[in-house]
């Protein structure tokens, strides 16, 4: 890490600022003099023994207000002691992936001197990040300064102020020289190699490193689709009696992909050391809210809300809303066909260039109103979602992905499934399937990367303008940065990544036997979806808190199921396609049931194959194993030492009250540490003796 502060306004802490808290610019002085002193304060007085700095906030300085922006780091010490507390899990002399104990600190591979440079500065940050999440209050009645902000004891003092808008944001700060090494690895050296997957976990943590590294598989795994479906697309598919072999491939390949990537995520999560990290207490999220009860895990009072009402809630509104929403879209369906009909009854009217242009419009404009209204039932759902009121992040968050799931493949392949199974118009589904994919990666492009990029560009010539009447050309000082990263976009998280490549996963599976091309257009888009990612996540958001991350999470379920829809997709689009109805030329009966005889069976072979594939692979499972036992052993020793610790003395107890009976047991010699430690403790003595 580097030490950007050492030279902030000539007299400024010696330390690392590493995450920024912003206070309401009309904060009470005596809650800001009341949060500095828990931060700094030692941990057995309730404190978080954190470093914090003051500095002005936007505006201020011509008001000559309060110091809003509170800037905290740690000293190394401290940053190991949290390493412990949130279980962080390092490399071993012997190779192997061990929780990181303080005592036992020299025993991890690259740890020299005090122990500067053996985390990395993501790390860091989410230690700080749990310390300050940890903090709680002791026996304040209420937040100083705010009457009506109630605290109790136990409370989150973050959270508490989040929720009620004293604490306006709190974000990690970038590393300037840092960033412009992983910047020029990562995205300003264009070239066709993997990706600095290290350095991207180093800087940014598990979670996105495991996002980007996703991509990439993803992205490979394509290859050999876009391979074999050029060749069909440009020599095999005018009548398309051909696509039999290609559905077969589609789906034998999805299944592999799926479960090589779960043995590769589990390889990498290993390396990373939180394959076997235990996941952290969840603390109630801070827009939860309810009655003050008593918690019956930790025993601290918290809000309680009761899941009846909450299923209310959910079942009474949330999915009548889902449903209403479902209704909108296909109501919206029908209109493109409407308009498809009526393009084709021009074209058809008067043959020529400009009518066939217009062919594609009907398409184009579908695709449009496709990405605008996921947008819209997107902030829609996250809003039905925080109103259901789940206690826990991790329940909003399956939740919501759900409700944007079932709407996002209504919405996009809904159309899809119409022109296929209804219409049996394949030329119709080859078409709008391009048109379809092609619109929406244009559009994804723009409204992730061009626009925020724009917007960001604007504000930053705004500051660097205000900042150039005061400086001159100087180099941008700490407190510029720190306002200019306050006023970035906040990154949502992976949620919209994973969502947009779900959805081009479902284009690949679900129809790509129609339109081969499919593959090569997502590998196209992951390309440059790679360099526009790392770019926004380096320059327009504000940088985040590494998440510590295993696998996908729920996206893996996600993607299974789809692969498993793909299989009856493909399938029936096997039965539909002329080759096959030439077996069945009058028995559709037996068609039917011989499709759906297949598709069992392919479903079988799939989840065969994804049990005979192992999910971790064997010699991760046996240093998995062999740690567990090793733990186990170590458990068992520790617990027999204190058993015989306790013997001793009751041991030494009774000779101390001169029972000879037990005189014979036990080497008093072995027990007269035990006998010093309980005369220093005030425990039994003589009555006889001194």
């Amino acid at each position: 890490m580097q030490n950007n502060l050492s030279d902030y306004d000539n007299g400024g802490p010696l330390f690392a600022p590493l995450v920024v808290l912003e206070l309401a610019q009309n904060t009470e002085a005596e809650t800001i003099t009341w949060l500095l002193n828990r931060i700094t304060d030692k941990q057995q007085n309730g404190g978080a023994e954190l470093l914090v700095e003051q500095v002005l906030g936007g505006g201020q300085e011509e008001q000559k207000g309060k110091p809003n922006i509170l800037l905290v780091g740690s000293t190394w010490p401290r940053l190991l002691a949290g390493a412990e507390e949130v279980g962080l899990f390092k490399e071993f002399n012997d190779g192997t992936m061990r929780g990181f104990t303080f005592s036992n600190r020299e025993s991890f591979k690259d740890f020299q001197g005090d122990g500067d440079g053996f985390l990395n500065i993501a790390e860091c940050q989410y230690i700080i990040k749990y310390e300050l999440d940890t903090l709680r209050a002791k026996s304040e009645a209420h937040v100083p300064g705010y009457p009506k902000v109630k605290l109790y004891p136990g409370k989150s003092v973050i959270r508490r102020l989040q929720s009620k808008g004293i604490l306006v944001q709190y974000f990690p700060l970038h590393d300037k020289e840092e960033l412009k090494r992983l910047s020029f690895s990562w995205y300003q050296n264009i070239k066709l190699s993997a990706q600095p997957l290290d350095n991207i976990r180093h800087y940014f943590g598990e979670g996105l490193a495991l996002y980007f590294r996703f991509l990439e598989f993803f992205t490979f795994a394509l290859v050999p689709m876009a391979l074999i479906g050029i060749p069909y697309y440009l020599f095999a598919w005018e009548d398309y009696d051909r696509y039999v072999l290609f559905a077969v491939f589609n789906l034998m390949w999805s299944t592999v992909f799926l479960e090589l990537w779960k043995r590769h995520s589990a390889q990498l999560a290993y390396g990373w050391g939180t394959l076997s990290r235990k996941k952290a207490f969840e603390e109630p999220r801070p827009g939860f809210h309810g009655v003050l009860g008593l918690n019956p895990v930790t025993g601290r009072e918290e809000p309680v809300y009761p899941s009846t009402k909450r299923q209310l809630r959910i079942y009474l509104v949330s999915v009548p809303f889902v449903l209403l929403c479902l209704y909108l879209s296909l109501y919206v369906m029908m209109i493109y066909f409407d308009m498809e009909s009526w393009a084709l009854s021009i074209y058809y009217e008067d043959p020529n260039f400009w009518t066939g242009v217009l062919l594609f419009i009907p398409s184009i404009i579908y695709a449009v109103v496709i990405e605008f209204m996921n947008l819209l039932y997107r902030y829609a759902a996250e809003i039905l979602t925080n109103w259901e009121n789940h206690r826990l992040e991790s329940s909003f968050q399956n939740h919501l992905v759900l409700k944007v799931l079932v709407f996002n493949f209504v919405n996009c392949f809904a159309s899809l499934f119409y022109i296929a199974f209804v219409m049996q118009d394949m030329m119709l589904l080859r078409h709008s399937l391009a048109t379809l994919l092609i619109t929406s990666q244009i559009l994804n492009q723009v409204m992730e990367a061009f626009l925020p990029y724009w917007l960001q560009r604007r504000r930053n010539k705004k500051v660097h303008k205000k900042v150039r009447r005061i400086l001159g050309d100087k180099e941008l000082p700490l407190v510029a940065q720190v306002q200019l990263e306050s006023d970035m976009n906040t990154y949502l998280g992976t949620f919209d990544d994973y969502l947009e490549q779900f959805l081009l996963f479902g284009y690949v599976s679900l129809f790509s036997c129609v339109y081969p091309l499919a593959a090569l257009l997502v590998i196209l888009n992951n390309m440059t979806e790679v360099y526009s990612d790392a770019f926004k996540m380096c320059h327009v958001y504000k940088r985040p808190f590494s998440e510590p991350a295993s696998d996908i999470g729920v996206w893996q379920l996600a993607f299974e199921t789809m692969s498993a829809i793909a299989v009856v997709t493909n399938c029936a689009l096997i039965g539909l396609s002329p080759q096959v109805k030439a077996y069945f030329p009058e028995a559709d009966t037996q068609l039917i049931l011989t499709v759906v005889a297949i598709e069992h069976v392919l479903l079988a072979f799939k989840f065969i194959l994804a049990f005979i594939i192992p999910d971790v692979p064997k010699h991760i499972q046996i240093k998995l194993a062999k740690l567990e036992f090793e733990s186990l052993e170590a458990l068992k020793k520790k617990s027999q030492g204190f058993g015989r610790m306790i013997e001793d003395v009751i041991f030494v107890s009774l000779c101390a009250f001169k029972v000879p009976s037990f005189s014979h047991k036990l080497d008093l010699t072995a027990a007269l540490p035990f006998a010093n430690a309980l005369e220093n403790a005030g425990g039994y003595r003589d009555p006889e003796g001194p």
